[in-house]
This record gives structure tokens, C-alpha cells and sequence, in this order.
């Protein structure tokens, strides 16, 4: 029987932490991290909140309720689809996609200080093994 030390749960924590605090500086109107996934979801030619929750394996009213704090914040806005006036498109506004940009670029500093500090390869296999994992159902 293997011991574990530390419940995987926690190590994730770990990793979880340093990154809420590198990015904490992207917190603006109310808005957490956890937005910046569903601001990354939006497609250029927009997306209802159902395909948008389908994508991003969330509960329509999860999404929803995200998407109401995105329209609110102005990040993204909500428009009636031409063709059929039933469904509602969220589409990125221009401060929804300066958002996005500064968030990209924000994780793409951590991500690279964690290769600094563990070495380019070793971040590399680890940034792949997690990939893998998050595949599986």
C-alpha cells in the first residue's frame, strides 16, 4: 500500500493558492478569476448560454448566473440572435476582451515562473500530465 503524505487534494491546493495570489490583481467589479473561464469560452461569433454552459461542462444556470455578472460588469453582452428571436447570444465587449488579454497574459507570467523555478522540462511534463488527466470523463 502506497502512503500518502499529502491527500492530492491539498498539493492542488497548494498550486491553486499561488496562482489565486499571482492573478489576484485581475479582481475588478466583483469579478473572480473563475470568470475569466467563461470569458475564455465566448466564441467570436458569439454562443447562447446553453452551448456556452455545454462547452465549459457547467449547469445553464451556473452559466447564466455568470454571464448576468459579466453583462453587469460590461465584459460581455447578451443580444438577440438574428434568425430566431428565442435565443440569446453572449458575445465578448471590448473591455471583455482587454479583460481576457490581461488574464492571458497574467497566467502566461505565473506559468512561466513556475518553469523557472523547477526547470522548463520538468514544468513541460508536469503542464502534460495535467492535461491527460483533465481528458478523461
Amino acid at each position: 500500500m502506497t502512503v500518502v503524505k499529502e491527500i492530492l487534494p491539498d498539493l492542488l491546493g497548494g498550486v491553486f493558492a499561488r496562482l489565486r495570489s499571482d492573478l489576484a490583481h485581475l479582481t475588478v467589479d466583483g469579478l473572480r478569476f473563475s470568470h475569466v473561464r467563461v470569458l475564455d469560452g465566448v466564441p467570436a461569433e458569439g454562443a447562447s448560454v446553453t452551448v456556452l454552459a455545454a462547452h465549459l461542462g457547467m449547469t445553464k444556470q451556473g452559466c447564466g448566473q455568470f454571464v448576468a455578472q459579466l453583462e453587469r460588469s460590461g465584459h460581455v453582452r447578451v443580444e438577440t440572435a438574428r434568425g430566431d428571436r428565442r435565443v440569446r447570444l453572449v458575445r465578448l465587449t471590448p473591455e471583455g476582451e482587454r479583460f481576457l488579454a490581461r488574464a492571458h497574459a497574467a497566467i502566461a507570467a505565473a506559468e512561466e515562473e513556475f518553469a523557472a523555478e523547477v526547470g522548463p522540462r520538468r514544468y513541460a511534463t508536469f503542464r502534460r500530465v495535467l492535461e491527460e488527466l483533465g481528458e478523461r470523463p
